[in-house]
Order: C-alpha cells, then structure tokens, then sequence
C-alpha cells in the first residue's frame, strides 16, 4: 500500500519553491504518493499575507530567505520584481496539469522558479503558458482548462481542504493527520517516514 501524503502550497510561497528539490525527494525515498492541494494563505486560520506584516518582520522573512538559499544554493531573489502575485491563476494551471495526469508538482516547481528566481510575470497568462511548454506540457490547453468549471471548482475544493486541515500558511505537508508547517520541517516530515517504514 502506497502511503499518501497531502501538499498544501501557495504558487506565490518562496518557501514552497526553496522546499521543492527536498520534498521530491523525500517523495521518490518513501515512495508516497502525493495528493496536491495549491490554495493560499489562509487568514480564517491565522494566516497573515507578507505585504501585510510589520517592517521588521518582512525584513527578517528577506534576511531567512537570503539564508535559505544560500543553504540550499538555490537561485532567489528577495524582492522579484513581480511579487506579490495572485496564486489562483497559476493554481489552477497545476490543479488542471494534475487532472490530467501530468506532472504537476514539477510544473508548479517551474512557476515557481519563474516568479522567485527568474523574475517572470506569472500573472500573465502567456507566461505560464510558456512555462507549461518548457516543462513538456500543452500550455494553451492548460490555459483553456483553468477557467473551466471544473477547474475552478477543485481550486475552491482545495481551499477548503486547506482551512478544514487547519492549515494557515504555506507549505504545508499533511500526513495521517499530522501537519508539518514550511520547508524547515521537511527533516521532521522525513524521519516520521522512515519511522514508519522501520515499524512496517
């Protein structure tokens, strides 16, 4: 039986993007399957969107990140010209890829990487197509697919999920229950996994 995992993610987060090589990992290690949710921050559980912070704790958010991607020699700029960014459009560009059976993680990991080390306008729909495209995907067809009812939908589902977990930011990993909240607790999500895998 193939243990699932479920991954609550901004596609606006830097901390979903810096998470993103060492949860596939983690993926690929314990074989998990993943049950992707994009949706934002969640102010009905708490969260409160970066823009909206105090100085002094944007500032020390930039002084993490700057020591993140330095851990993770990870391209990142910390103040990309085209953030803040709503998350909805690229969301349901990942949630229609992974309808279809694509591999949506890696193209939100692309939009991510567009936003936060590229400096791409993920707003724009042109740019995301191009994105889709790079990664081997149909972009125009995932375009059409976003607006679609369906799609749009499962993006209002995934929200809900999300703030029925509890969750209140992003990334956050959810397994059998328990959630791990940023990319800083991958090590702990990792070692709840091989504690299971040593009890199986």
């Amino acid at each position: 039986m193939t243990d699932e995992i479920v991954y609550f993610h901004s596609l606006s987060s830097p901390w979903a993007y810096l998470g993103g090589p060492q949860f596939h990992n983690i993926v690929e290690k314990h074989k998990l399957k993943v049950r992707l949710r994009p949706t934002t921050i969640l102010e009905e559980n708490g969260g409160i969107p970066l823009r909206t912070r105090p100085n002094a704790r944007q500032e020390y958010q930039e002084l993490e990140l700057d020591r993140w991607r330095k851990r993770l020699d990870m391209p990142l700029v910390l103040r990309p010209a085209h953030y803040p960014a709503n998350p909805e459009f690229s969301a349901r560009m990942v949630i229609a890829a992974d309808n279809l059976g694509w591999d949506a993680m890696r193209l939100s990991h692309a939009l991510l990487r567009a936003l936060w080390s590229e400096e791409r306008d993920i707003l724009d729909a042109s740019v995301r197509v191009e994105v889709a495209n790079a990664e081997g995907m149909d972009g125009a067809r995932l375009l059409e697919m976003q607006d679609s009812a369906e799609i749009v939908a499962l993006w209002e589902q995934s929200h809900a999920e999300a703030s029925a977990a509890g969750v209140f930011g992003t990334p956050t990993y959810v397994y059998e229950g328990e959630r791990f909240w940023g990319q800083d607790r991958l090590e702990f999500l990792d070692e709840r996994l091989s504690e299971r895998s040593a009890k199986s």
